[in-house]
């Protein structure tokens, strides 16, 4: 095979690094994004936040700040200190070490002066914010210490506390417990481990240890005194494993029949085992709670809607102007070299996020437009609108709306959405015009809120009912709606009264 050079011209596209950064500051959340403006301003010594006390700091092409350099090396010195002679001085000090060193100290430190104006109270509870977080186990370990057991029953209660699960139910039997004590070489007869049992059944959270929902649902209503709450009695024979069923399944006469108790009786006592927490274990180890931060505020002003970016978390970068007059043109040292390369990865930096900040903007203003009827009447109201809408609108390709509306979050009259929320797909009404999905939902919910309790209407009377309205959507498409809502159907809506 002969070798040969032959020289062809091609076209090929390719990702700069610039536009990965910009590609990738653009689906942050703002508070990913508060993460990645931190990490760049502790590695980049070039790169450096505004104060809120200062100017706007207008940026060039390239995104350099022509704000005033805030790093600055100041004498502090002040006239009267000029004026003092060296006497003075020693005068001065002689006072300080005079007062300090004969004064009382009890005097000096009691005093008001010398107290803090922050008290205990007002301070951040580092400690609690910065602990691992408690699980049940701990708890009831923690419980288990403060009771006075016997030296048998001890590791018997642990073993049993071992086999809570995280709902606070004993996921396994009187046997099982033990053989796995027998593996310790310990003999245990079933009723200790039951009189253990019971102990600890006792313990907070009420209802855990139970070995069933019956059993933790009698557990809370143990507590409950007969002749305060007349009701208990009943809620407590609701609360076995044959009426829980009926009551799942909704058949009423069933119970009445079991339990030979009136409707209204009957009706206080399921809303009694309704306030009841079945998982008694969430009460202790809560998953932490996730904070929304919007990106853009959405304001009416003189009647009409105008959306506006959160000046809280926007970003306030600039380009420190000393050491951007340390670089020297024609400097090939090590130290310019270094500072040529932050100086660009900066100006890149502010770029990409006045970038990110100008899409964001566009879109959300776009999305405000589009969707006035929603701000002013409500989720009924809510228009068809996908991101090819938006992308004609601002002139830019989907992904990049759909980046963008990604984990972004828009502050309203009516509440915090994601800017995802405004895109729904669209129904045919019979006048030939559409129908929102959201606005469908919306309508859904509202029929379901203002139904009879004990005659409520069927997914099938729902689709004729939105029918009447114009609106042509099948009994699935319904059904499917209503459980995105986490709606129950009619059979386990209805009540007794």
């Amino acid at each position: 095979m002969k070798q040969s050079l032959d020289i062809r011209l091609g076209q090929h596209l390719t990702i700069t690094p610039q536009l990965q950064q910009a590609i990738r500051l653009l689906q942050l959340s703002s508070a990913e994004l508060q993460l990645e403006i931190q990490e760049a301003l502790e590695s980049n010594p070039l790169l450096e936040e505004r104060e809120l006390g200062e100017g706007d700091g207008k940026t060039d092409g390239e995104g350099n700040g022509t704000d005033t350099p805030t790093t600055e090396i100041t004498e502090t010195r002040t006239e009267s200190d000029d004026d003092l002679t060296p006497a003075d001085v020693t005068m001065e000090r002689g006072t300080i070490e005079d007062s300090s060193g004969d004064g009382d100290w009890a005097e000096v430190f009691d005093s008001p002066k010398a107290s803090t104006t922050r008290s205990d109270d007002d301070a951040p509870d580092i400690d609690g914010r910065n602990s691992p977080q408690q699980t049940l186990r701990d708890h009831l370990l923690w419980q288990m210490h403060m009771t006075p057991f016997s030296v048998d029953d001890k590791p018997i209660a642990q073993a049993l506390i071992d086999a809570i699960n995280e709902e606070g139910y004993l996921s396994c039997s009187i046997e099982d417990v033990q053989q796995a004590l027998l593996k310790t070489d310990m003999r245990a007869e079933a009723d200790e481990i039951e009189a253990v049992l019971h102990q600890i059944q006792n313990y907070d959270p009420v209802g855990v240890g139970a070995r069933d929902l019956g059993e933790c649902l009698r557990l809370q209503l143990k507590g409950l005194d007969p002749k305060l709450c007349p009701d208990v009695v009943c809620a407590r024979a609701l609360a076995t494993t044959e009426n829980l069923a009926l009551l799942a399944t909704r058949d009423y006469v069933a119970l009445r029949r079991a339990l030979k108790t009136t409707p209204e009786l009957l009706q206080r006592a399921i809303q009694m085992i309704q306030r009841l927490n079945p998982r008694p274990g969430s009460t202790v180890q809560s998953a932490p709670a996730n904070y929304v931060i919007p990106d853009v505020i959405v304001k009416k002003f003189k009647g009409v809607w105008r959306a506006e970016l959160n000046s809280e978390i926007a970003p306030r970068l600039r380009i420190n102007n000393q050491y951007e007059r340390m670089i020297h043109r024609g400097d090939a040292s090590v130290q310019n070299r270094y500072l040529q390369d932050q100086l660009q990865q900066a100006r890149w930096f502010i770029k990409s996020i006045n970038s990110r900040n100008d899409t964001l903007l566009k879109v959300a203003r776009t999305i405000v437009d589009r969707q006035r009827a929603f701000f002013d009447h409500g989720p009924e109201a809510m228009k068809p609108l996908v991101l090819h809408d938006v992308a004609e609108a601002v002139d830019m390709h989907e992904s990049t709306v759909s980046r963008v509306t990604t984990n972004k979050y828009m502050l309203t009259p009516r509440g915090v959405f994601e800017l995802k929320y405004f895109f729904s797909s669209h129904v045919a009404t019979a006048d030939g015009g559409t129908c929102s999905s959201v606005a469908i939902r919306s309508l859904i919910k509202k029929l379901v809120e203002s139904e009879i309790s004990t005659k409520p209407i069927s997914d099938s009377k729902i689709a004729d009912i939105l029918a009447q309205q114009g609106i042509h959507v099948a009994r699935r498409t319904v059904a499917k709606y209503r459980e995105s809502m986490n709606i129950p159907p009619s059979n386990q809506r209805k009540s007794l009264v």
